[in-house]
């Protein structure tokens, strides 16, 4: 959100990104676009959606705006209210199949509520974009919306690859359901570097408890959220990173994770799921080890390649600053421009 809200300030539109303000978030950095942060009292559970959309609802009522976005499915009700009301253009901003994550998708009730919110506000947003073909077509098939693809890529800057004196793992991202820390964690058994892990999420608490149960509190870190300028020097310095996705649903089968391009634009190789957009930009140019399957064997066996083989390291990270010239925010951020001009 920060890329796509500083380019919008850039081109001259007044931008205001809004989110919630939890208890341990670091403080807001000043930025190009203004930023607002809503205080909830309930921090989880249902109450805690239904609160935050009443807040943002009113929020919103009494503040001008030519135009709205939501960014994915747990935003979007109070917004399109408020573009029905005010009688401006909506934007559907969809990071994911919402309702193919594992965390909905496995709770039926869950699942049959999210459902509903989908059918229907995405048919009355029909300007939108995600972030990448396969998810695209997936919401043209479902509700008849043709989609933009606008990939949340780094902005290319000059990168000095510095000294590694310790070749550790990095997963950077949300801890979340679904990002196989069931799988990962075990498979440090079998690697001779530490992982550090940074971000957090909601499957935090069990994946401490999988770092306790397997005794690998010497080898595997939580840093837990920190301020993207220390994220990045954590990347450079790493030597090898990891994208990886359970495939129990449409949403992670069809996944493009920040983190893969992370890793990319650091010039650092990394173990990734073979899913159908990764194995595209891969086919292309080569920049990670593939993995068919997320057994702690085989995980482990991709980390200890890229910790090994010098040769392949070499020419993967070759590659990465290669593919890094060519995916990048100065060349997505044209279709942004674009598509704001278009309805506004």
């Amino acid at each position: 959100m920060i890329r796509i809200c500083t380019t919008l300030a850039g081109a001259g539109y007044s931008v205001t990104l809004i989110g919630r303000r939890w208890a341990k978030t670091p403080a807001l950095v000043p930025r190009s676009f203004n930023q607002k942060r809503l205080f909830c009292f309930f921090k989880t559970g249902k109450l805690s959606y239904l609160e935050y959309n009443l807040r943002l609802f009113f929020y919103l009522l009494f503040r001008k705006a030519d135009a709205v976005c939501a960014i994915d499915l747990d935003t979007i009700l109070p917004l399109y209210f408020i573009s029905v009301l005010k009688r401006i253009p909506r934007v559907y901003d969809a990071h994911e199949l919402f309702c193919e994550m594992k965390e909905v998708v496995t709770r039926p009730v869950v699942y049959r509520v999210w459902k509903k919110v989908e059918q229907y506000t995405v048919p009355k947003f029909k300007h939108g974009y995600t972030v990448n073909q396969a998810i695209a077509n997936e919401f043209y098939k479902l509700y008849n919306v043709q989609y933009e693809v606008m990939r949340n890529v780094p902005v290319l800057q000059p990168l000095a690859i510095p000294d590694k004196p310790e070749k550790y793992i990095l997963y950077q991202g949300a801890v979340n359901e679904g990002r196989s820390f069931e799988t990962l964690i075990p498979a440090m058994k079998w690697v001779n570097a530490r992982l550090i892990i940074c971000g957090d999420g909601n499957f935090m608490q069990q994946a401490q408890q999988l770092v306790q149960e397997y005794q690998l509190t010497d080898k595997v870190i939580f840093k837990g959220k920190i301020l993207p300028a220390a994220l990045k020097q954590y990347t450079l310095q790493a030597w090898a990173g990891v994208t990886l996705f359970e495939n129990n649903g449409l949403n992670n089968y069809h996944s493009l994770g920040n983190r893969f391009f992370d890793y990319l634009h650091a010039g650092l190789p990394q173990v990734c799921v073979n899913y159908p957009a990764y194995q595209e930009i891969n086919n292309q140019y080569v920049v990670a080890v593939l993995i068919n399957d997320l057994r702690p064997e085989t995980i482990a066996g991709g980390l200890n390649d890229l910790l090994n083989n010098t040769e392949l390291y070499n020419r993967l990270q070759q590659n990465c600053l290669q593919a890094r010239v060519a995916i990048n925010w100065q060349e997505e951020e044209k279709k942004l421009l674009a598509f704001y001009k278009n309805i506004l």
